[in-house]
């Protein structure tokens, strides 16, 4: 019996892999300026070529951006979220928000399907910092608490790739929400949507977690309209 010779991916591949783990885990906080050219390839054993090789496939795939005399920074976590990222520069309000009912719609009627009493308990730990934030005009905690507590909804409808959808477009609604808070008349305090939302899925009334995301969706829709 003979054994098949085993094929490894090209280094290339490997190096890419490699460099996706580092964004993904953390390690590489959105924004923030990779290592330089000289520094990755002493810690990963490559040459210039194979490095570059690799960080052109995730700047392709939006995770990366190189600045020609600058460096290379972190613009998203995932493909899914780069590629996110890069479709909003040409779609509307209008499109995100439509694009939002169809997510938070079902992941709302999931959560109450399938929500513990621990998601309930953050989502209301959530709303109270969202709440403080405001308060305090601390608008990128307050943008960060309010769109961690939609990411909660969609990670307690226990459906793994819903979550990981939602929470791709992670950037961009979170810059959506920096640019809603500046507009004359914004506000972003009232909670009433929010605490019906977090009962419903308390009572696991499916019905009533989704009609209270259509009538907070459908209110910002009129609102930018407006």
């Amino acid at each position: 019996m003979s054994l098949s010779p085993s094929v490894r991916p090209p280094l290339a591949d490997e190096v890419t892999a490699k460099l996706r783990a580092m964004v993904h885990s953390g390690e590489w906080a959105l924004n923030q300026r990779i290592p330089s050219e000289p520094e990755l390839m002493a810690r990963l054993g490559v040459s210039r070529g194979t490095l570059r090789e690799a960080v052109k496939a995730l700047a392709h795939g939006g995770m990366l951006e190189v600045r020609r005399g600058d460096g290379t920074y972190v613009r998203a976590t995932s493909e899914m979220s780069g590629a996110a990222r890069r479709m909003y520069q040409d779609h509307t309000e209008q499109h995100i928000l439509e694009v939002r009912l169809g997510l938070d719609t079902q992941a709302a009627r999931l959560a109450a399907r399938h929500a513990t009493g621990d998601d309930v308990t953050a989502l209301r730990a959530l709303l109270t910092t969202r709440d403080q934030a405001w308060k305090d005009g601390d608008f990128e905690a307050w943008a960060e608490a309010d769109w961690g507590f939609h990411v909660r909804v969609a990670q307690a409808s226990a459906n793994p790739l819903l979550h990981e959808l939602y929470a791709s477009f992670g950037t961009v609604f979170h810059q959506d929400l920096l640019a809603q808070h500046a507009r004359p008349g914004f506000n972003g305090l009232p909670r009433e949507g929010h605490e019906a939302l977090i009962e419903a899925i308390g009572q696991r009334d499916e019905e009533a977690a989704v009609a209270t995301v259509n009538r907070n969706l459908n209110s910002c829709a009129e609102w930018l309209a407006e």
